[in-house]
């Protein structure tokens, strides 16, 4: 029936009343009339179809009606992401008591001349609300909650048997019981300690992303049948690689190892490059207490005093961990490689490796730019000296063929015992972390290819093209600061990104010129088909080389291990993958994308709190953003800060095209780029804001 009204609606391509469809359908029977009612009632749920105020039905694309996700700013205004089109901005007297996450019918109000929407909230079609965080406080035996999420604008009430014990000044968790426009009742279903307790703050914040920092009881009962170290059974069938002069680069503190190089010279003039990652599944079996958790965390979490891990320590920094001078178990992608950067030859199977040495990026740097050589590294200079070479090859043959390299920076923050930010600096990187990169993508994309033409289920991290009109209306503010845009940049294609951020290189605002470029990009997500990496500018892509902190990498394991090393390619088994990826995929996605927001939310949380001691001084920074409520000034540490136009000597408009501040007397301006000095004026670690004033500019 309900493919009957579709079809129906479909074909009129306007909106009808119930009596024109039942006659429309031929319904005849009181059977088949309440088969039709309830079938409208499932596709106005499912939000296939809109039933208007009007009590008719239509289709969304027969409408000015659109059905996403709002996503809702701390001033109160939101986006409505809608899937395959551009987003319609939402004013805040037209949110109507939507909440940030929800699904919602959006009504298309006014379409402007550059293509842009705005609209209103007709209905919400789901909440996507179910757990708050905030600060409790009592009234009268009544609890109230000061919500962390600012974007949330409810009022939320516990009643006196459902606070848990909870006193003034607890951050807990809420859950939500019943919701009538803002008005809630909820019930704390757990108390993450008093707001002024070390570490307090970021739980809350993890606890808002829904990511689980404590292993169920299963999980932990699992981990009594994991061996501290591999056995003469674990080798069998696989190659001993024990002998080779293998070993590990991470970061000074890196405990969960997943990935090992090797390199050597062929007598053809080719390199031999072995990549030798970590056998996660081999422990981690599907379906198993710990399969399951890992898949439901789908990532580890770095945040600026810990790491909440995808898998148990006893895993993650022991017999998983390609610790040095022991056995370890591994899955080996030994490459080929000409002068070139072409994979010409390849061998993937199970191995057992023996890292010779844990170096650091730190001190592998200084061999790789000529300083000196640490001690304990004077036994594989030779071996860095010709992986640098190696690296060199292959960044070039990248770059040819379309690689886009933002060269964004990041920021570092120093923490003391307490959680108290003592120090915000950029992160180094250097030639040895940019060789890691290198290797990892060149792994990636071999096993990503061998298995796409085997034409088996497989999971691959896409990057899409990115919008034709977002990246016109960059360029038209590009042009807008006075550049003549090259002719170069004439498609949408990577050499073509490549190619303008080359051209804007030289720019005194390339800092946040790429930044703003690479807002305008696509996300890169896990689908089960291959549609390619445009970032990368490569053809295939998959997760291979982290499978201890990324689930779709343990996958991908698992994948070559059911098809190469099993030969496991029957009906049921293709059958069975086909229709797990598209959940594996989905559901890993979007906890990148909470594990993201949660790290950088955190950042923006310590930034703030850090600057809390900085009230008063000054600093100098350039100007990243600006809006129609002020400007956004970026330190060189990347702190960044708000000065309010109504806090500005004058009176300033903004221009929206050019993306500047105008004072409409003097003509002074602000914009983009800008190098000013400013004055810290307010921090606030509870609402994770800065702001600033600005003494002069630059």
């Amino acid at each position: 029936m309900k493919d009957r009204i579709l079809e129906a609606l479909n074909n009129v391509h306007r909106a009808l009343n119930y009596e024109e469809l039942d006659s429309l359908l031929n319904i005849k029977t009181i059977e088949e009339t309440q088969e039709m009612a309830n079938a409208l009632e499932e596709l106005e749920d499912e939000g296939e179809i809109y039933h208007s105020n009007k009590d008719k039905y239509m289709l969304f694309k027969d409408s000015n009606l659109v059905k996403g996700t709002l996503r809702v700013n701390k001033k109160g205004y939101g986006f409505v992401e809608v899937l395959d089109a551009e987003d319609v901005f939402v004013p805040v007297d037209d949110i109507n008591s939507a909440l940030d996450g929800d699904i919602v019918v959006c009504e298309v109000t006014e379409t402007k001349e550059d293509g842009r929407r705005e609209g209103r909230i007709v209905r919400v079609l789901q909440r996507n609300l179910s757990t708050v965080v905030g600060e409790i406080y009592f009234k009268k035996g009544i609890g109230h909650i000061i919500l962390d999420d600012k974007k949330l604008k409810l009022d939320i009430e516990i009643p006196p048997k459902k606070n848990m014990g909870a006193v003034d000044g607890h951050k807990v968790v809420v859950q939500i019981e019943s919701i009538k426009k803002n008005q809630c009742i909820g019930k704390v279903i757990k108390i993450l300690g008093h707001k002024n307790d070390p570490g307090v703050d970021i739980i809350s914040i993890v606890e808002k992303y829904l990511i689980k920092y404590e292993f169920d009881p299963e999980v932990v009962e699992q981990l009594d049948s994991i061996p501290e170290e591999i056995s003469e059974e674990d080798k069998v069938g696989r190659r001993d690689l024990t002998g080779m002069t293998i070993f590990t680069i991470d970061g000074d503190d890196t405990k969960d190892i997943d990935d090992a190089i090797s390199v050597e010279k062929l007598p053809n003039g080719n390199y031999k490059l072995g990549v030798h990652i970590a056998d996660v599944s081999y422990y981690v079996k599907e379906g198993s207490p710990l399969d399951l958790e890992a898949m439901e965390r789908g990532t580890s979490v770095y945040l600026v005093d810990r790491v909440i891990p995808m898998l148990p320590h006893k895993l993650s920094n022991g017999i998983c961990s390609l610790n040095p001078d022991v056995e370890r178990l591994a899955v080996s992608c030994v490459m080929e490689i000409d002068n070139s950067g072409r994979t010409v030859d390849y061998e993937i199977f199970e191995s057992v490796i023996k890292s010779r040495i844990q170096m650091t990026y730190k001190k592998v740097n200084k061999i790789l730019n000529h300083e000196e050589t640490p001690e304990g590294y004077e036994p594989y200079v030779n071996d860095l000296l010709l992986m640098k070479e190696l690296a060199d090859i292959i960044r070039k043959a990248k770059i040819e063929r379309g690689y886009i390299d933002f060269e964004t920076n990041e920021a570092k923050i120093l923490v003391d015992e307490n959680c108290v930010p003592y120090e915000v600096k950029l992160r180094d990187r250097g030639p040895g972390e940019n060789l890691i990169e290198d290797f990892m993508i060149q792994a990636n994309e071999c096993v990503a290819t061998h298995i796409f033409y085997m034409e088996l289920p497989f999971v691959y991290r896409v990057h899409e093209y990115p919008k034709e009109e977002k990246i016109k209306s960059f360029l038209t503010f590009v042009s807008s600061l006075g550049y003549n845009v090259p002719s170069n940049i004439k498609d949408l294609s990577p050499k073509s990104m490549q190619n303008l951020l080359h051209f804007l290189k030289d720019k005194k605002e390339y800092p946040v010129l790429s930044s703003q470029l690479l807002r305008n990009m696509q996300k890169a997500v896990y689908l089960p088909q291959n549609i390619g990496h445009y970032g990368l500018a490569s053809k295939c892509y998959t997760h291979f080389t982290s499978p201890i902190r990324r689930y779709p990498d343990t996958t991908v394991h698992r994948l070559l291990r059911t098809y190469l090393f099993k030969n496991q390619m029957d009906n049921d088994t293709i059958k069975h993958w086909e229709e797990k990826l598209v959940y594996v995929c989905d559901h890993s996605s979007e906890r990148e994308r909470a594990s993201v927001d949660c790290e950088r939310e955190v950042e923006d949380m310590k930034m703030a709190e850090y600057m809390e001691k900085h009230v008063g001084e000054t600093f100098v920074g350039m100007i990243s953003t600006v809006t129609n409520f002020g400007m956004f000034v970026q330190l060189d540490n990347l702190i960044e800060g708000l000065v309010r136009i109504n806090e500005l000597n004058g009176f300033y408009n903004y221009q929206e095209e050019s993306q500047m501040l105008i004072d409409e007397k003097t003509h002074n301006m602000f914009r983009l780029g800008d190098k000013v000095e400013v004055k810290v004026v307010r921090a606030s670690k509870e609402e994770k804001t800065i702001d600033f004033e600005i003494i002069r500019k630059l």
